[in-house]
């Protein structure tokens, strides 16, 4: 080989690295901020789940106590309005919790609350009724309070399934 053509090489080498290096350090750039995109998501919507879980987990939680605190005042004869209001403001907090996690989380956690919500919802009506004297058969405070106790078990496999899916294992 010559000296005029390892000349040449050379330079064409040199041109085509100068020609590429901005569009390969552009490509580079552009797969670095997709990755970064996606992390952001990836974290977003983990932020997103672990609101929801916090809120609805929260919500169940006060709801079954209030529900829980109505019926033994029920049950004692002293049963207020106040005592009305806040079991139906902390039901339709738990209604709005649990709307918005329907949106965000995965179907097993779901199934799970939606296990918590069919013992919430009975108690609750069976609160009313006691509440308005239009009981069924055999309905009474202590009975709904035992039909409330299906709702703790519940209530712990909805928060174990949470922390799973969040990655806390303690």
């Amino acid at each position: 080989m010559t000296a005029a053509v390892t000349a040449m090489i050379t330079a064409v080498v040199g041109v085509l690295g100068t020609l590429f290096a901005p569009v390969l350090s552009q490509r580079l750039t552009a797969r670095q901020r997709a990755e970064e995109a996606q992390v952001a998501e990836h974290r977003r919507r983990f932020e997103d789940r672990r609101d929801a879980y916090t809120a609805m987990n929260r919500s169940s939680r006060q709801f079954h106590t209030l529900l829980k605190d109505a019926l033994h005042r029920i049950r004692d004869g002293v049963y207020t309005e106040l005592e009305r209001d806040q079991l139906e403001e902390a039901r339709r907090d738990y209604r709005d919790r649990y709307a918005e996690a329907q949106m965000v989380v995965p179907e097993r956690i779901l199934d799970a609350s939606r296990s918590v919500n069919g013992v919430l919802a009975d108690v609750d009506a069976a609160v009313k009724r006691l509440d308005r004297g239009m009981t069924r058969d055999g309905e009474s405070a202590e009975q709904t309070m035992l039909d409330l106790k299906e709702a703790e078990p519940r209530l712990t496999a909805m928060r174990l399934l949470m922390r799973a899916d969040l990655g806390v294992t303690e």
